[in-house]
């Protein structure tokens, strides 16, 4: 059959790709899944209970959730009666939320649990069209989401006519989806998606995700974030079970219980990974420590289509019997591919996990384009370090003058909701979309990222500086889990640095460092001396101009709940800019 709307893939599940474990989630300790049929049955039934509420195609609902097999099942339920579905993420503050439920004109919320209503009960109850809020757990108060299932079940006979109907008259072009951007400035726009955006990106994907219909995949990062929401279409078009981890703090235990062939990632989770396996061999002695770490270097050092020569590779070989196994085995010992998206990955660790037989594809895309616009294939020439891959095969890419990248395809977004002026801003009169970003597209159509547009600054000598290039290069130290660069019309660059405070608590015990809290741990001499050593072992590999001439270390881990990240865990420059002014006011006074 024919998938061009997001429904159509649970039926053509049904029709040929039927499992027990479709979908599958851990609550209690105990794994529960869900066939294909009863992930069809809690589809349909849930799209019979909104059109006996009363909803209508064009009618939207917030929902907002944990992974978990419900979310899937209002998902399709939704789009295959076209109502609009406007997932948001649970970390967002007062204002954002009454602005995303009033600007969407949302009929109802879905709530997964209380800590979650709990965020935006009041948000909702004073929003301007909201007329019911649903749980998918129990919450004294409030109305389960079964009850939408049972009215389903009753009136099945009643809108069995009306479902067909209303599927057969959607359109691949009709709005399926409005994800509010995160930004890091203001207030979030309301990106609107069809089902031809995605699923068009579901098939400019499909052959840059090796894993068979009887394989299954672990799903972590947020369904309300567009990265893993196509990826999870993409999977259950291929057959493939997903598997929902119970939070991010178990990843690692769930890798082992469910043995999955892959799961997408933002870098950062795969930085954290590199830093445990890095704390774990450092907790080694003598030989086995050395082992380690000559396995480590020897990855860090791997070269693509044996360009190392066989020597090296007779090396790779021993390291993988002797180190590299025990990683493949810490991820479940079945891993075949990582995606990862979101933000600009350490090439370092692109080459370590491929060495180790844990490939990394590493892609771009944005919110806007549905999101994928490159990435990486498994097979050398198709990857390439340092870059996110070849550009997908059905939309066009290239560079602008002065290096943009600017994109246009089936993928690219319908605009944003409710804001004309906003989506002429970054859709051009020849439908080439202005992604914001700066990069290089090689003979091969393989797309390089080099920095945001709007970030780079100049300095007062006329050099400038991209942030982001320069900021990678730091988190690759053990001791520093953000950064921020700074020094737009000034002599030199500075950074406001945010320690990774569980590795420097480690050295600190080492050396017996004493320390009150984390405000009494940075003005340590002895630590700010460390970091300085660090910042020049950095700075020697960096072109003069954009080394760190200064920088002011903080007390507090950098958050989405706390503001100074996005969702998406991308810095909030101009959050950052107001919250640390007076450092940043230090790292050029004597400048005045």
């Amino acid at each position: 059959m024919e998938v061009t709307r997001t429904f159509d893939i649970v039926d053509r599940l049904v029709e040929k790709l039927q499992r027990d474990d479709a979908l599958a989630v851990k609550r209690k300790g105990k794994w529960e899944t869900f066939s294909t049929l009863q992930y069809k049955s809690f589809v349909d039934h849930f799209s019979y209970g909104l059109l006996a509420s009363g909803f209508k195609p064009g009618d939207t609902i917030v929902s907002i959730s944990n992974n978990r097999p419900e979310w899937n099942f209002i998902d399709m339920g939704m789009s295959q009666v076209g109502v609009v579905h406007v997932p948001i993420y649970a970390n967002l503050g007062h204002e954002e939320y009454t602005h995303i439920l009033n600007h969407s004109d949302a009929r109802a919320v879905i709530s997964s649990h209380a800590d979650l209503y709990e965020k935006l009960k009041t948000e909702a109850n004073e929003a301007k069209n909201v007329e019911k809020i649903y749980s998918f757990d129990p919450i004294d108060g409030v109305e389960s989401w079964m009850s939408l299932i049972e009215l389903g079940k009753e009136n099945e006979e009643k809108y069995k006519d009306e479902l067909i109907r209303i599927k057969a008259s959607i359109k691949p072009e009709d709005l399926m989806s409005i994800i509010y951007t995160s930004g890091t400035t203001g207030l979030s726009k309301g990106v609107m998606l069809s089902h031809k955006n995605f699923m068009e990106n579901v098939m400019g994907t499909i052959d840059r995700l090796p894993v068979p219909p009887e394989g299954k995949f672990l799903s972590f990062l947020p369904l309300c974030h567009v990265f893993e929401r196509m990826v999870n279409y993409l999977l259950q078009f291929k057959g493939v079970a997903v598997y929902y981890a119970e939070s991010v703090d178990t990843i690692g235990d769930n890798l082992r219980e469910v043995s999955p062939n892959g799961f997408a990632a933002v870098p950062r989770v795969i930085e954290k990974l590199y830093d445990k396996l890095i704390m774990k061999g450092k907790e080694l002695s003598g030989i086995k420590r050395a082992l380690f770490f000559w396995a480590v270097n020897l990855g860090l050092k791997f070269e693509l289509n044996k360009a190392n020569g066989p020597w090296y590779e007779l090396q790779r070989s021993l390291a993988n019997k002797l180190i590299y196994k025990k990683w493949q085995e810490a991820l479940g010992g079945n891993i075949q591919i990582i995606v990862s998206g979101g933000a600009s990955l350490q090439e370092r660790l692109a080459r370590v996990f491929y060495a180790a037989g844990l490939p990394i594809l590493e892609g771009y895309g944005l919110t806007e384009t549905s999101p994928v616009i490159a990435v990486n294939q498994l097979k050398y020439p198709l990857i390439k370090f340092g870059t996110v891959g070849k550009v997908l095969h059905n939309i066009e890419v290239k560079i602008a003058e002065d290096g943009e990248i600017l994109m246009r395809g089936p993928s690219l977004m319908l605009g944003y909701y409710k804001d004309k002026e906003k989506t002429n801003e970054v859709v051009d009169a020849e439908g080439w979309f202005h992604t914001g970003d700066i990069g290089e597209l090689d003979d091969e159509q393989i797309l390089k990222i080099t920095d945001r547009k709007k970030e780079i600054f100049k300095l007062s000598t006329g050099k400038y500086v991209a942030p982001q290039v320069v900021e990678n290069r730091y988190k690759e130290s053990a001791f520093i889990e953000g950064i921020m660069v700074v020094g737009e019309g000034e002599k030199y660059a500075a950074a406001v640095i945010c320690p990774a405070f569980h590795f420097l608590h480690s050295w600190c015990s080492r050396y017996n460092i004493t320390y009150r809290d984390n405000a009494d741990l940075i003005l340590k001499p002895k630590v700010i001396e460390r970091y300085q050593r660090e910042v020049d072992k950095i700075n020697a590999g960096l072109g003069r101009h954009r080394q760190i001439k200064k920088f002011e270390l903080v007390g507090e881990e950098w958050s989405p709940e706390t503001g100074e990240l996005s969702p998406t865990l991308k810095v909030k420059r101009r959050y950052l800019k107001e919250k640390y002014k007076t450092e940043l006011d230090r790292l050029y006074e004597s400048e005045d």
